[in-house]
């Protein structure tokens, strides 16, 4: 059975055994956001086809049937927008539930990860065009040649603590 997070609309894959009939308190494994789901039995009727259609389409007329139903439609829909609007049942954005901010460590060490490896990949990357950016920066040598002996040392301190 597929379900759907109603704050993140994030669908995921669940047994229907793990609900019961009563239904059951869930919550979202992407936003953390929590809602009440119960199994609802849809019974759908398979659609019965007429079988004298093309008598009563040959018998209408059809821009009269095409006017006529799109204006009870139209007028239909502004009684329903009036209503809505005075009793002040739409639905703002403020009103919608706000997803948690909440950084986790899991995630913040996840942050600090891709940020050292973003760095050595940045360290490789001017390391491979050392000679290029020293011909147009002349004063960037002394800067990187220190970069590099600092990396030098901190990797032989992490060596000597073990």
């Amino acid at each position: 059975m597929i379900i759907s997070c109603p704050s993140c609309l994030k669908k995921f894959k669940i047994e229907e055994t793990l609900i019961s009939s009563k239904g059951r308190n869930l919550q979202c494994g992407s936003c953390n956001y929590n809602w009440f789901y119960k199994i609802e039995n849809k019974t759908v009727e398979p659609l019965k086809l007429e079988e004298n259609i093309e008598e009563k389409i040959k018998d209408s007329d059809e821009s009269v049937l095409f006017s006529s139903t799109t204006g009870k439609l139209k007028t239909k829909l502004d009684q329903e927008l009036d209503k809505d609007v005075k009793n002040n049942d739409i639905t703002h954005n403020s009103d919608l539930p706000k997803k948690s901010e909440n950084i986790t460590f899991s995630k913040f060490l996840s942050y600090i990860i891709v940020s050292i490896i973003s760095f050595a990949v940045f360290v490789v990357l001017i390391d491979t065009i050392k000679t290029p950016l020293i011909d147009i920066f002349p004063g960037l040598e002394i800067l990187l040649f220190n970069l590099f002996e600092t990396l030098q040392d901190i990797k032989l301190f992490i060596i000597d603590l073990s």
